[in-house]
């Protein structure tokens, strides 16, 4: 619904409730002429034929929609009770619980309205297509998200189908249902990961407005049983959001009690817990508790991109988490740390399937990697291929002696060769791969780079997703037992000749980028946003809304 000075654009969600409230019209046409209203049945002429209108000042969104749902009802008025109507004002400030604005949905406006006690019959009617393009875009929000993730990054993937869906019967039902709340709060993703965090969202807002936390003074790493008066200050910060029991004194001896609080800590903000605070670890206890507030948010709108979607058996590789993990049913059943793309080589959002595996696979050099990685340091290096055992290949695949190659054409001219690493030990890819079909190349994989696992922030790699435990995953993507135990695995990477392995069924796989997510608990952990993409949504999110139907947003819905 894009509103630019008072102007709204039509879209195909409006398109769609229109067409289908055109076929049900006489079904749910049920009040009699009489009980019909001349006023709302003007405006929403009025509303068709110009494409706009404004009352008490707002701009109404739902351009085609709203003409369509009062015409259905006979343009019989919704909100004729006082009750219905502060149910839904409470029901529009509440729309905050989700980290979205009240005032998207004509929240000032409305409490205006309520103030004035009796109300004429123009501002009534005023007060009556609020209400109903309020709740219609509300619903929207929370089934769509309210920014376009399209718009933000490209190739979006994820797709909320809505083939079948009856937008007239979802409206009427909710504004005839006997908890009208309870009716908008279906459409928000029913997840456990939803509500945690918004529970997380509330305590980190209750924080914010008690006055959040001081920050902890820079100087050099504090570690365990260190003396050091900035140890009170981190006793004072870590008591705030838990970490540390409050009845503990505010000593400056970095005790045990504090090096377990400060364990507690990292592993709740996805840090090495070593106890030692040094910059990762002081720069996450100095982030504000404002901060924490809009980073719930940005990751709230993100779970409304996808948790509809997300059932079943799924392979999710965590992005800013540097993690990939296997998800049943919404709960985590296998995780492994994982290494991601470079901020110039970023690993994208999407979601496939995973068919299929290689053992022992070999490595064909993208075009990127080969542009800018490898022609470079060939150049400068004759025997650098030979030691990466990477063979040069012509088009028929036949061998080619690099010798016999002028390095200096490339890349100016169209490389004409191709580049391929044999299975073994320094292969990029490890021992294995695990395919699924995407435009970006982008895979999952083992990594000669074992040490790299060990790091706190783990981009490192040209886009593909490394883990540290493939054969694990392998194991489980395979689930047969008495045929694919790690013992026979083990044996085919041994043969070290390149095998393909099909899985019985295709798997989902997911590649998310999330700042925040909870455990089964409910515990929220934060993380960094490597690829500083939050700031990105949360403009988005603070600024006015911007409707872009469900067929422009990233495919199919």
């Amino acid at each position: 619904m894009q509103i630019n000075n008072g102007i709204t654009t039509n879209c195909a969600w409006q398109s769609l409730l229109y067409r289908c409230l055109l076929v049900t019209t006489m079904a749910l046409a049920v009040v009699s002429p009489a009980s019909a209203s001349p006023l709302i049945e003007s405006y929403m002429t009025q509303l068709r034929e110009q494409g706009r209108l404004n009352v008490e000042g707002q701009a109404l969104a739902a351009v085609r929609a709203l003409p369509a749902f009062y015409a259905a009802r006979d343009y019989q008025p919704v909100w004729t009770s006082a009750e219905r109507v502060n149910e839904m004002l409470r029901v529009i400030d509440g729309a905050r619980s989700d980290g979205l604005d009240p005032d998207d949905y004509h929240a000032v406006t409305l409490r205006e309205l309520a103030t004035q006690g009796d109300l004429s019959e123009e501002q009534g009617t005023h007060r009556e297509l609020l209400l109903t393009d309020a709740l219609m875009r509300l619903v929207y929000h929370l089934e769509f998200g309210k920014v376009n993730p399209d718009k933000l990054f490209g190739n979006w993937q994820f797709t909320k189908q809505i083939d079948g869906l009856d937008p007239t019967a979802l409206i009427e039902a909710i504004v005839t249902a006997p908890d009208l709340a309870e009716a908008v709060a279906a459409h928000r993703p029913q997840h456990g990961i939803y509500e945690h965090l918004r529970t997380g969202l509330a305590e980190y807002r209750q924080l914010a407005e008690a006055g959040g936390w001081q920050p902890v003074p820079a100087g050099p790493a504090l570690k365990p049983g260190m003396q050091d008066a900035r140890v009170v200050a981190l006793r004072e910060r870590l008591r705030v959001t838990g970490e540390l029991d409050a009845d503990f004194p505010l000593s400056d001896l970095f005790d045990e009690e504090l090096e377990a609080a400060v364990k507690r800590f990292q592993q709740r903000h996805r840090l090495n817990d070593d106890a030692v605070v040094g910059k990762g670890t002081l720069d996450a206890l100095n982030v504000s508790a404002e901060q924490r507030v809009d980073q719930l948010r940005v990751n709230l709108e993100r779970a409304r991109w996808i948790l509809h979607d997300i059932k079943g058996e799924m392979i999710v590789a965590d992005i800013a988490g540097f993690e990939v993990f296997e998800l049943e049913d919404g709960n985590i059943t296998w995780r492994t740390r994982a290494q991601v793309g470079k901020s110039y080589r970023k690993t994208p959002v999407f979601k496939s399937k995973i068919s299929h595996m290689e053992i022992n696979p070999t490595w064909t050099v993208p075009p990127t990697i080969l542009r800018k990685d490898i022609l470079p340091k060939t150049k400068k290096d004759p025997g650098y291929l030979a030691a990466r055992n990477i063979r040069v290949l012509d088009q028929q695949g036949r061998t080619v002696d690099p010798a016999s190659v002028d390095w200096s054409r490339y890349p100016k001219e169209r490389f004409p060769y191709i580049l391929r690493q044999d299975p073994g030990p320094k292969n990029a890819l490890g021992r294995i791969k695990f395919m699924f079909p995407n435009p970006h190349l982008v895979y999952i994989h083992d990594t000669p780079s074992r040490s790299l696992f060990d790091k706190d922030q783990r981009t490192f790699s040209s886009g593909c997703i490394r883990i540290q435990k493939p054969l694990e995953l392998a194991e489980r993507l395979l689930a047969d037992p008495q045929r694919w135990d790690q013992a026979a695995i083990q044996k085919v990477l041994d043969s070290e000749k390149t095998t393909r392995v099909n899985l019985p069924k295709p798997v989902p796989v997911a590649l998310m980028y999330w700042t925040a997510v909870t455990g089964p608990d409910g515990t929220v952990f934060f993380k960094t946003d490597p690829y500083d993409r939050d700031a990105a949504v949360l403009a988005a999110l603070n600024s006015d809304p911007v409707f872009t139907p469900p067929a422009e947003r990233g495919g199919k819905r």
